[in-house]
């Protein structure tokens, strides 16, 4: 599957903090894929650089194989603040106003509207609306000129539990049309809820990456490194039928092991190719330990 995105490298620095360190990731065609991590880990930063609204201090990034231009930019929706809609006005006359500045025919807004579920409510002031409406109006508006990808910053953050609920049920929605969804998430449960793949990142350094379902297994993660360039212990890795899943991340190779599989039958795996490991580290099992030891060592 190809990717609608990729990041090699990314940076970003503001004065002597690094608020993004060198991310390196793919967003799969199809995918609803979240960037996951506590407050101040990059996951807005990146949003941000890929949409050209900050500056990168290193690093690239190309959306459909090509670097970002006004042609591509107009296959991206993006919700990274609440627009600032007229309370006065209605939900439909907000998005006729969003549909003139972004240059899209009113014809989209019906549309639009109904995707999120507020086509019978058009009519209703926007300032009788209830939190879950004023964001799905928000999403709507990013909807607008029917775009391949659309980016979230918090999708939820501030709603109540029915407009957390309301908002996490529309992504999936969209994402069942075809549309390819990349969102910024503080909140475990939200990401294992929604999201397809993920990316795990603390002080602005990627931690872990890859299909949720990978990453949220029973079976351990297990990094693998020295001995070899990455590139071909990640080939001996994936001959090995023992081996569930092998990639590389940060240099070292992530591998997931089958159900009974000691991570010593890995290291014996190697040694028989001429390798000896120069290190193998094996990561808890569930992403609910690993974000809290994420939550733990920021406030360390």
């Amino acid at each position: 599957m190809a990717n609608v995105l990729d990041i090699q490298g990314l940076s970003k620095r503001y004065g002597s903090v690094q608020a993004l360190d060198q991310l390196t990731i793919g967003v799969p065609q199809g995918s609803i894929y979240g960037l996951l991590g506590p407050n101040g880990s990059g996951k807005t930063t990146t949003l941000g650089i890929v949409l050209d609204v900050i500056n990168a201090s290193g690093g690239s990034f190309r959306w459909f194989g090509e670097p970002l231009s006004k042609a591509t930019k107009r296959r991206i929706g993006a919700l990274l603040e609440t627009p600032n809609f007229y309370p006065y006005l209605s939900g439909e006359e907000n998005l006729r106003i969003t549909a003139d500045v972004k240059r899209v025919d009113h014809s989209q807004i019906q549309r639009a509207l109904e995707m999120v579920g507020l086509a019978t409510r058009k009519q209703n002031k926007f300032k009788g609306y209830s939190l879950g409406m004023k964001q799905r109006l928000a999403i709507g508006a990013a909807l607008l000129g029917d775009p391949e990808v659309l980016v979230l910053d918090e999708p939820t953050n501030g709603l109540d539990p029915e407009g957390i609920a309301e908002v996490r049920q529309l992504i999936l929605n969209i994402a069942a049309q075809g549309k390819t969804i990349l969102l910024a998430s503080h909140l475990l449960d939200e990401v294992e809820k929604v999201c397809t793949h993920m990316a795990v990142l603390r002080n602005g350094k990627l931690k872990a990456e890859g299909p949720v379902a990978s990453i949220m297994a029973t079976n351990d993660l297990v990094f693998i490194s020295g001995g070899a360039p990455a590139e071909q212990l990640l080939a001996v890795a994936q001959s090995l039928p023992f081996v569930s899943e092998a990639r590389i991340l940060n240099h070292q190779v992530q591998l997931v092991l089958q159900t009974g599989v000691d991570s010593s039958e890995l290291n014996r795996a190697f040694f028989t190719q001429n390798i000896a490991l120069g290190q193998l580290t094996v990561r808890k099992k569930s992403l609910e330990s690993q974000f809290m030891e994420i939550i733990k060592a920021d406030k360390a």
